[in-house]
């Protein structure tokens, strides 16, 4: 029994002194690890999920783009429907002009321009017009004295309607003025309710022996 036990350290002891001198004196060099199958495929997946993760910290991320938020609708300006436009020439009261309405003046059927008259006499100045808008003259519509002497006359009232486009005789009964020298009066037609609109037309006469220009 004992020399078994010498034996088995004499075998020990021939051992390591091989091993110590096939390693050059003590530098034992470091043994190569062996895996096995299941090791080497942890190893395979930690290494997989690892470079994963990697990738995906590297990846940049897809934020979403910001949606835009329309501005809200202005509202529309309001339109106009009426009233006085500002800095707009307002017409003088009675000088309104209707749009559809037109007179013409054509010629002196009597009393020409400059007729020599005595004071006080009397007379009938007629001028030829044409109603010259697209409208008819209607009945009530007035010719009146919108300037200088009347010579003693009246707004003459129509008293039938006038075609568009028909000419007419306008004729007013006057009386010369006293006094001597040019005199001149201005007409004009206007509707029924004031709005003047057409040519304005003019008798002059020259009363006694008073000259002209």
């Amino acid at each position: 029994m004992l020399k078994t036990r010498l034996m088995k350290v004499q075998i020990l002891f021939a051992l390591g002194a091989i091993l110590i001198a096939s390693c050059g004196g003590g530098n034992v060099p470091e043994a190569t690890p062996t895996y096995t199958v299941n090791q080497i495929q942890t190893y395979a997946v930690a290494t997989f999920s690892s470079a994963l993760t990697l990738t995906a910290i590297a990846a940049p991320t897809n934020t979403p783009a910001a949606t835009l938020t329309p501005l809200s609708t202005l509202p529309p300006l309001a339109t106009s429907t009426g009233g006085t436009v500002l800095g707009a020439a307002t017409a003088p009261v009675g000088a309104t002009t209707a749009s559809c309405y037109g007179l013409t003046f054509m010629s002196d059927v009597s009393i020409p321009d400059n007729t020599q008259m005595d004071p006080a006499e009397t007379f009938t100045k007629t001028w030829k017009v044409q109603n010259s808008g697209s409208c008819a003259w209607e009945s009530g519509f007035k010719f009146q004295n919108t300037g200088g002497s009347a010579m003693g006359a009246s707004a003459l009232t129509l008293s039938s309607t006038v075609a568009s486009g028909a000419t007419y005789n306008i004729s007013v009964p006057m009386t010369a003025p006293s006094a001597t020298g040019t005199v001149r009066g201005n007409w004009r037609m206007s509707t029924a309710t004031g709005q003047f609109f057409g040519d304005e037309v003019f008798v002059q006469i020259v009363v006694g022996s008073a000259s002209y220009p």
